[in-house]
């Protein structure tokens, strides 16, 4: 497995070496000490998550607050989408920055996203699923989002806007400026 950092410091790009003949194909998705040997971090999952979208579905902007931050390491397991990291780290050099990465199951790319930041991802097939590991656990009063429209950030979602479903919470979301002014960090 190859680990490539990203412009954005703590985010990785973790690319596995596939093994292929007439029989299918395997690969090693996640190995802990080969990741904290190349990364330097150390990281303890306790949930997994799972979801299966249609096209053009977008589930984000989304993280946790306080001591709820989570990192996660996201994956697709069918289908394609377009993942989006977004640095809310307020002393970071990469503050309001974000990473696009294309995730699907012909590259098998997973990406890591350190705690600090907000995630969301578009389907780009026809459906997706798509899988994710957390170092915390879930814990609602501590969640928030940013729209995922929010001009301050100019994201390329790789959609015409007419194409996007997004859910009513997700509809519901703020500015990040908004949670700036809040300070909900």
């Amino acid at each position: 497995m190859n680990i490539d950092p990203t412009f954005i410091e703590g985010c990785f790009i973790i690319k596995p070496k596939v093994f292929e003949d007439e029989r299918g194909s395997f690969f090693e998705s996640f190995n802990q000490k080969v990741f904290e040997e190349t990364t330097g971090l150390q990281v303890d999952f306790v949930q997994d998550n799972q979801s299966s979208s249609k096209k053009g579905v977008l589930r984000g902007l989304h993280f946790q607050t306080g001591d709820y931050k989570q990192a996660k390491l996201v994956r697709v397991l069918m289908g394609e989408v377009l993942d989006i990291a977004v640095d809310l780290r307020p002393d970071s050099k990469t503050y309001r920055k974000h990473f696009s990465i294309i995730l699907n199951d012909q590259n098998n790319f997973q990406l890591y996203i350190p705690k600090g930041f907000a995630h969301g991802f578009i389907t780009l097939s026809e459906t997706a699923i798509f899988a994710y590991k957390c170092d915390n656990y879930y814990h609602k009063p501590s969640e928030l989002g940013i729209k995922y429209n929010d001009p301050s950030l100019a994201i390329d979602w790789k959609l015409d806007p007419s194409e996007i479903q997004l859910s009513q919470k997700d509809k519901e979301l703020s500015y990040l400026k908004d949670i700036e002014n809040e300070q909900k960090f």
